[in-house]
C-alpha cells in the first residue's frame, strides 16, 4: 500500500451501518459493463423498501465512491473493507484535498489506455475525483425566483444564465415546481450546448439524436417555443418519455420522429440547424459515473468515433443555405472528439467552421472547436464543434 494510502487508511468514522454496507457490496458485485452500477443500485434500493432516504444516499456514495476511488483500493481486502477504505478517501479528498498529491491522483484515475487518447491533468483529475454537482436549467429568466422556492440553491449567472446549482437532498422529481415545468434536472455541461446552438425564435432545428429530449427542451426555450423542432431517435420508447416531458415543460413546437442515423432522414425539410448531440464513451461524465471508467474500453472509443462521423455525414445535406450544424459529445477522447471533426471537415470543404458564441461555461469565442471541462465549469466534460453552409 502507498504512502498515500496508509496515511488515509481506515481512519474514517463515519458510522457506516451494516446495512449500507451489505447493500453497497451487493450492487458492487453484481456490476459489470452489461450491468452497469447506478442501474444496479435503483434497482436494489427499488426493490428493498427498509433503508430511508438518508440510507439511500448512503448506499448510493458507497458504491459511486468504490469505483470514484477504485484504482487505491486493495483487492486483497474483504469487499466490505474496500467500500470503507473508499469511504475514507472520499472524505479525506473533500476535508484535506493537499494531502493527495498531484502525481498519484493522476497515477491512479483511470485506465492506462486512455493516457493514449486525451490529456490526463491534475486539474482534471481532482475535478472527476470530487462528488458531482447537482444542476438544475430553470424557466428562462426565472433562475433567482427559483432558488428562493427550492432553498439551497444558487443561480450561476456567471457560466450560464439560466444554471442553479442545487446543494440541498430533497427529491426534487417531487417538488412542485418541477411537475409546473420550471426547471430541468439538467448538467451544466449539456446547457452550454443549447446556448452554443443559440437557435432564434421562428427557426427551423433538428435534433438528430435526441434522446429523451433534455436538449430538444432547451433549444425550444431558446426559440421562446416557437418555430420548429424535428427531435428523432432510433429508440421510439426514449421519444415517448420525450413527450412526456415536453408536456410538463408546455413545450408544443416540436415533432418526434424515428430515425436510425441512416442516410435517409426523417423528412425533407432542410434546416436552419442541426444539432448532433452523438453517442460516446462518456469519458466526460466519469466525474457523475465512476463505474465507467474501468468497464469502458479503447474499442468502444474507436467505433464510436466512426459512428459520430457517419452521423454527421448523413445530417450534412439536410442543411439550408447559412444553416448551421452543431456536432456535441459528452466525451475528451481524441478519436470521439477532435478526429472526428477534422476528418469530417476534410470530407465537407462546403462547409465552413463556425465560431462559437463568447463566454459560455468560461470559454472564449474561437472557429475552432471548443473543449468544456469539468474543473472550469462544476459539469461534465463536454466538446461542440460547428460548420456552417455558406
Amino acid at each position: 500500500m502507498s504512502s498515500l494510502c496508509c496515511r488515509h487508511a481506515f481512519a474514517y468514522d463515519g458510522g457506516v451501518s451494516s446495512l449500507v454496507l451489505q447493500i453497497a457490496a451487493e450492487v458492487i458485485a453484481k456490476s459489470s459493463r452489461d450491468n452497469p452500477a447506478d442501474s444496479g443500485l435503483r434497482e436494489a434500493l427499488k426493490s428493498r423498501r427498509l433503508p430511508t432516504p438518508e440510507q439511500q444516499r448512503e448506499i448510493s456514495r458507497a458504491v459511486f465512491n468504490y469505483f470514484r476511488w477504485f484504482g487505491w483500493l486493495d483487492a486483497a481486502h474483504p469487499l466490505s473493507g474496500q467500500i470503507k477504505h473508499a469511504i475514507e478517501l472520499a472524505q479525506a479528498f473533500k476535508e484535506r484535498p493537499e494531502s493527495f498529491s498531484d502525481d498519484k491522483l493522476v497515477e491512479r484515475l483511470v485506465p492506462d489506455w486512455v493516457r493514449e487518447q486525451m490529456e490526463i491533468s491534475p486539474a482534471w483529475a481532482r475535478a472527476i475525483q470530487a462528488e458531482p454537482k447537482l444542476w438544475l436549467r430553470a424557466r428562462r429568466g426565472q433562475g433567482a425566483a427559483l432558488c428562493e422556492k427550492l432553498g439551497a440553491a444558487k443561480l450561476e449567472k456567471a457560466l450560464l444564465p439560466d444554471a442553479v446549482h442545487y446543494k440541498g437532498e430533497e427529491d426534487l422529481f417531487r417538488r412542485p415546481e418541477f411537475h409546473a415545468g420550471e426547471f430541468e434536472i439538467q448538467d451544466i455541461a449539456s446547457q452550454a450546448v443549447g446556448w452554443l446552438c443559440a437557435p432564434q425564435p421562428g427557426e427551423t432545428w433538428w435534433d438528430a439524436c435526441a434522446g429523451e429530449g433534455g436538449k430538444t427542451l432547451h433549444l425550444s426555450a431558446l426559440m421562446e417555443n416557437k418555430g420548429l423542432i424535428w427531435a428523432s431517435d432510433r429508440a421510439e420508447w426514449r421519444l415517448k418519455n420525450l413527450k412526456r416531458r415536453a408536456a410538463r415543460a408546455q413545450v408544443f413546437n416540436f415533432r418526434a420522429a424515428p430515425w436510425d442515423g441512416g442516410v435517409k432522414p426523417p423528412t425533407k425539410t432542410k434546416f436552419d440547424g442541426i444539432l448532433v448531440d452523438a453517442p460516446c464513451s462518456g469519458v466526460g461524465t466519469w466525474g457523475r459515473n465512476p463505474h465507467a471508467r474501468w468497464t469502458t474500453t479503447l474499442q468502444d472509443v474507436t467505433e464510436l468515433g466512426a459512428v459520430q462521423l457517419q452521423l454527421l455525414n448523413h445530417v450534412a445535406g439536410a442543411l439550408q443555405p447559412g444553416g448551421k450544424l452543431i456536432y456535441s459529445v459528452c466525451t475528451l477522447t481524441r478519436a470521439e472528439t477532435v478526429a472526428v471533426a477534422e476528418n469530417f471537415s476534410r470530407a465537407h470543404p462546403e462547409l465552413q467552421w463556425l465560431a462559437l458564441p463568447e463566454n459560455i461555461c468560461g470559454g472564449l469565442s474561437t472557429a475552432a472547436p471548443r473543449t468544456i471541462w469539468p474543473q472550469d465549469c462544476g459539469g461534465n466534460g463536454m466538446f461542440v464543434a460547428a460548420w456552417r453552409r455558406p
